[in-house]
């Protein structure tokens, strides 16, 4: 069974957990670890001829347009991840169009590839600002995977469904393919990338996703950023020790868990594996 594997194109100061710290207008002053991280990912997916989704920042597009395109000339899929990585419930419907007008077009100039995925920024696409899909689907977006089905302190709607689904708009239909987690004690519980995949141990993650795969007999979402591969990053002085552990756990072991990963399960971009589920839903 293919599964999607996706990647969240963003730096170490762009993260969520450090914007009350951080200004936006500061980030060009930090080290630009992509350079060095996001090429690691790319290395381990060519290793494994994997493609995937690579949801792009719209400020990386600008600050390294070079980087992006050598994202979509391996093949890659290339969605959307924000311009300004702002919480989409923090944010009003005029403001947010905007941005996914100005970043659609940006990516689809510098990579030459129609950009119709998009994941918000910490999965902020939330019962509050569900009407973020109505401008997703009014700019031309068909997919989207920012619907988190737990519950978190800072996104999820734990009553969401698990497995992929349409989502009806004002402006028609749009496919969501939520991150995955599994039923586990009357909760959902997540399983599929980022802090979790660096938290439990390789042959936990394994069993979840191999229980997707065989006993629900669906695909599962994998996501990772690119400064989760990368201990080397500078340690930044901020937030309390939660977020310090949220942040920096497993760094140094991650990219060899990846490639556990890759070896031990099929994958393909996110659009591929939602097409694929929608014609076993109209046979």
């Amino acid at each position: 069974m293919k599964n999607a594997f996706t990647v969240d194109v963003e730096d170490f100061y762009q993260v969520s957990a450090f914007e009350k710290f951080i200004s936006r207008s500061d980030w060009e002053d930090y080290p630009q670890r992509i350079l060095e991280s996001l090429p690691r990912i790319l290395d381990v997916m060519a290793e494994f001829e994997t493609l995937g989704t690579f949801f792009i920042l719209g400020w990386q597009a600008e600050k390294h347009p070079e980087l992006i395109r050598k994202i979509a000339n391996a093949g890659h899929e290339i969605g959307f991840h924000s311009f300004s990585h702002a919480l989409i419930y923090e944010m009003n419907r005029a403001d947010f169009q905007e941005e996914v007008r100005h970043g659609k077009k940006l990516l689809e100039d510098v990579t030459g590839k129609k950009v119709e995925a998009f994941r918000a920024p910490s999965f902020s696409i939330t019962k509050k600002s569900l009407w973020a899909l109505d401008v997703l689907a009014e700019e031309g977006f068909r997919y989207d995977s920012s619907i988190f089905p737990i519950y978190h302190d800072r996104y999820g709607i734990p009553d969401a469904p698990r497995e992929i689904h349409a989502r009806e708009t004002e402006y028609g239909k749009i496919w969501e393919f939520p991150p995955s987690a599994i039923a586990f004690r009357g909760m959902n519980l997540p399983v599929s990338g980022g802090g979790y995949f660096r938290l439990y141990p390789y042959v936990v993650t394994k069993h979840f996703l191999s229980g997707i795969n065989r006993k629900e007999g669906r695909p599962f979402m994998f996501y990772v950023h690119p400064w989760e591969v990368d201990p080397e990053q500078p340690r930044l002085p901020f937030g309390s020790r939660a977020t310090q552990f949220r942040h920096r756990v497993g760094l140094g072991r991650n990219l060899a868990k990846i490639r556990k990963l890759l070896r031990d399960f099929s994958f393909c971009t996110l659009s591929e594996v939602i097409n694929y589920e929608i014609d076993k839903m109209e046979l």
